[in-house]
């Protein structure tokens, strides 16, 4: 892939266009949404079908936020600007977590971003290629891929919408409407770094507004950026090994360590490095009669290195064994100070949409295709294949995943007089859609399984380890009498930290789906407006599945309404959860542990008593009022889901040796006995040494509410200021039994690790040519456990308030200039007092609250 590919999207929309063939983007009812209280009179598309409604109107809870909204955060990333903006939708950083370093897991309202739909100008986003290889498994799209520049506004559902929009739209759903300037230009360039003197990061966008034709337009965004790494960790100190002190009494071991890791940590914590070009085009041509052609996509490609655990010498890793030759071998001739392996993801991204739609007075009428592909491409260095010995390579490419979505769809509305308040809204539609999800082939070398990953690979030794062979006779130094030669010492296969795609593990899954939809609404009286939706959906390796929702609005007064509904929904495990497969090297206590997420269709996890995957089913209650009072505008939402048969990884299974049900991690009918897994027929059981697997785990109750308030204040001569409060609460519990193999710690965490209280609070005050915003954000406490089953260890990590603030000065008409600071006082959560802060790590990694510390910036805008 090249950006070349871009060129080509982009000259074949506008030249179908040109030509009059069929070019794809849904162009959108203006919108001038805001958090300011105006934002009530915002006309809203999502979660309506035909007649638009405004936010004040809708239904259900729908959040509005418009392009200078987005502008007033300071992050370019869309995850890191939800993230800001809707305090129910939360983000952590991944370091060590395979593709999630590259690719974060987002939720929103507790729930994986899986469970929340993303669509860009109201069609479905394709998912990203990276499957999570922990918790729920999450797959879903890669909203960074959209640059902040090419948006007009951002529509947020909080509610439940899979009988309007079908699969994934449990929690809510996520529209991003895409500018459609035909004039224009802006061009905004941004630097800064953190208080801590790393993660240098610069960002340089563009938007440019093109007419096509008297009334179309082809609007296109570019956004490039730069960013270093940063590192909030501290030297390597355990028990088993301790960098400074290893150092003081081996000068060859401190020779190593400064060779390769130049003083720096030997085990690093934070940000990767990464770099990104991300671009997006939105075009419409009208051809007259109410017709319009519309296309819009996008083609981005970031990469990014973080890194993998330490490897000391003697960890398992760095040891000695015993050559063809008879001679000692150890990595410690490659890395005398041990070595950290690199590990780096480049993310492609491209998709195209192609459609045709029109309207009359009572009927409208849009028919459109889209296609879309996600691939990561992985990347290994400073490493090595262990079981290779000196003939191992330092770098390997372990293997790519892609994800492809295709899908067709045709929507109808027709306007019809049923002698009620309005007309009724009837609108039907189907679509088609085809998925894939593949795994490709590493390089050899970087799954190959070596001799030394057997005991006496070259029978030097007799099998009773009395005494040599005749091959090991005239090995001087080699004692077959002790276990400890290394003639005996075995060690892992594959690029150690990330082992390679074996042609075993890769391959292609592919599925396809079809649905059909109806939705009626209508106002029955001027004050009760109500919404059906009807949807069935059927899946080539699912049964199919029919799901409804009915939602309504009662204006008690001009001021005051009350809004609430109740549907049920599902979400289909995708082609990446059913099929995605991984062995990555995770090191507890420093020892090396091939760990493997195996696909519950594989002979390994059926042995370990998987099942195949069934989809997740979801009943969605909201209730909520909407009032104005005085100067303030106050919505209040309540929400409850119910989630069954929540698709989840199991508690790792330890793989042994024996069948003792006292070892430690077994369980007590064996399950994790190695030759039980051979004779099963499970590729790769000689060598792992732990394994796990999704499954339909549990069902769960989500509940909390939403706060948002709105007002402004006009002081005259000194200028004006825009408040919004927005805050969420947010608790999950286990509905019934949980699997067994979901041990007490990882229940205890599913519930408490991450915060119930939400909240985020800002003001902008505007005088002249100077503006200046105020943003408070709020996480509540929140737990951690330790200790896989009882008795546990806690740890409760206090409430965090970061403070962002920033002053822009407006030069001229065209230029802007911008300063600022988030997380103004340098706040940091509590740092991590458990086992698994381990390794030079002080802070939980995978934490919602950011441990990065303040970072400043300055920001410069160009408008034309």
């Amino acid at each position: 892939m090249s950006s070349s590919k871009l060129t080509v999207s982009l000259l074949s929309a506008v030249s179908m266009v040109a030509l009059g063939v069929s070019a794809p983007a849904m162009a959108q009812d203006e919108t001038e949404g805001t958090i300011a209280p105006v934002a009530e009179d915002t006309i809203v598309v999502t979660g309506a079908r035909g007649k638009p409604r405004t936010v004040k109107e809708s239904p259900v809870p729908i959040d509005v936020f418009d392009s200078e909204d987005l502008e007033d955060v300071s992050f370019t990333d869309a995850n890191d600007i939800l993230r800001n903006l809707v305090p129910s939708y939360s983000l952590s950083r991944q370091p060590i977590s395979d593709g999630a370093s590259f690719i974060r897991p987002a939720s929103m309202r507790g729930l994986p971003t899986d469970k929340t739909l993303v669509l860009v100008n109201s069609k479905r986003r394709h998912r990203a290629a990276l499957v999570s290889i922990g918790g729920s498994g999450t797959q879903g799209p890669d909203v960074a891929t959209i640059p902040a520049i090419a948006l007009e506004n951002i529509e947020v559902l909080r509610d439940g919408a899979a009988a309007q929009y079908g699969s994934d739209a449990i929690a809510g759903v996520i529209n991003f409407i895409l500018k459609e300037d035909r004039e224009g230009f802006k061009l905004t360039s941004q630097i800064g770094e953190f208080y801590a003197g790393d993660g240098e990061e610069w960002i340089v966008s563009a938007n440019a507004g093109l007419p096509l034709g008297p009334d179309g337009f082809l609007n296109v965004s570019v956004e490039v950026s730069d960013a270093e790494k940063t590192d909030r960790s501290e030297q390597y100190c355990e028990s088993w090994w301790c960098v400074e002190e290893q150092a003081a009494i081996d000068p060859v071991y401190a020779a190593g360590v400064e060779s390769l890791f130049g003083g720096e940590n030997v085990q690093p914590w934070g940000r990767p490095e990464a770099e990104a070009l991300r671009t997006f085009f939105n075009a419409a041509l009208p051809l007259g009669g109410g017709t319009e052609l519309y296309s819009f996509g996008n083609y981005s490609e970031s990469e990014a290195t973080g890194n993998f655990f330490y490897r000391y010498p003697g960890n398992g890793v760095i040891e000695d064994v015993r050559l063809e030759d008879g001679s000692i071998y150890n990595p410690t001739e490659i890395y005398p100070g041990g070595f950290t392996p690199l590990f780096s993801g480049k993310v492609l991204d491209y998709s195209l949409v192609l459609g045709l739609k029109g309207e009359s007075d009572k009927f409208a009428w849009d028919l459109s295709a889209r296609n879309g592909q996600s691939e990561i491409q992985y990347s290994l260095a400073n490493t090595l294949n262990p079981s290779m010995g000196p003939m191992s390579p330092t770098r390997f490419e372990p293997g790519n995943l892609i994800n492809e979505e295709t899908q067709i769809q045709a929507d109808f509305s027709y306007l019809m007089e049923v002698g009620l308040a309005s007309e009724m809204v009837f609108g039907f539609g189907l679509s088609y859609l085809e998925e894939s999800y593949e795994i490709e082939e590493g390089e050899p070398a970087s799954y190959e399984t070596g001799p030394y990953v057997q005991s006496d690979p070259y029978d030097f030794c007799l099998e009773d380890m009395s005494g040599p062979t005749a091959a090991g006779a005239g090995i001087a130094d080699l004692d077959c009498t002790d276990a400890d030669d290394p003639v005996y010492r075995q060690v892992v296969d594959g690029s150690n930290g990330f082992p390679g795609y074996s042609p075993e593990f890769s391959g292609i899954y592919e599925r396809d789906s079809y649905a059909v939809y109806l939705d009626l609404s209508t106002d029955i009286t001027e004050k009760l407006f109500v919404q059906g939706a009807v949807r069935f959906e059927d899946y080539s390796d699912f049964d199919s599945e029919l799901i409804y929702k009915v939602a309504a609005r009662y204006a008690l007064s001009d001021a005051v309404g009350i809004r609430g509904s109740f549907g049920t929904g599902f979400r289909a495990p995708t082609p990446g959860q059913q099929g995605t497969t991984n062995v990555s090297t995770r090191l507890p206590n420093g020892i090396p542990v091939a760990t493997a997420l195996s696909p519950p269709s594989s002979p390994l996890a059926q042995a370990l008593g998987a099942t195949p995957l069934e989809p997740e089913t979801s009943t969605n209650y909201t209730a909520g009022v909407t009032a104005t009072i005085g100067a303030f505008d106050v919505t209040l939402d309540f929400y409850r889901i119910e989630l069954q048969d929540r698709v989840n990884a199991i508690s790792t299974i330890s793989i042994v040796d024996d069948c003792d049900e006292e070892t430690g991690g077994i369980q007590t009918d064996c399950l994790g006995f190695r030759d039980n897994l051979i004779d099963a027929g499970a590729v790769g059981a000689e060598t792992i040494d732990a394994a796990f697997y999704f499954t339909n785990a549990f069902d769960t109750i989500t509940e909390g509410f939403d706060l948002v308030v709105t007002t402004d204040k006009d002081w005259g001569t000194y200028g004006s200021t825009d408040f919004t409060l927005s805050a969420n609460y947010n608790e999950t519990e286990f509905d019934g039994e949980v699997d067994e193999l979901f041990n007490d710690e990882s229940q205890y965490d599913f519930v408490n690790d991450e915060p119930n209280w939400r909240g985020v609070f800002t003001a902008k005050h505007e005088v002249g040519d100077i503006s200046g915003l105020l943003r408070l954000n709020y996480w509540g406490p929140y737990d951690n456990s330790n200790g896989s089953t009882a008795p546990l260890t806690f740890q409760e990590f206090d409430p965090e308030l970061f403070v962002d603030a920033e002053l822009s000065l407006d030069v001229n008409d065209t230029t802007r200039f911008s300063v600022g600071a988030r997380n103004l006082f340098d706040n940091y959560p509590d740092e991590g007092e458990l086992g698994e802060t381990c390794c030079g790590r002080i802070y939980r990694s995978d934490s919602v609250v950011d441990w990065q510390g303040g970072y400043y910036y300055a920001k410069a805008t160009l408008t034309f």
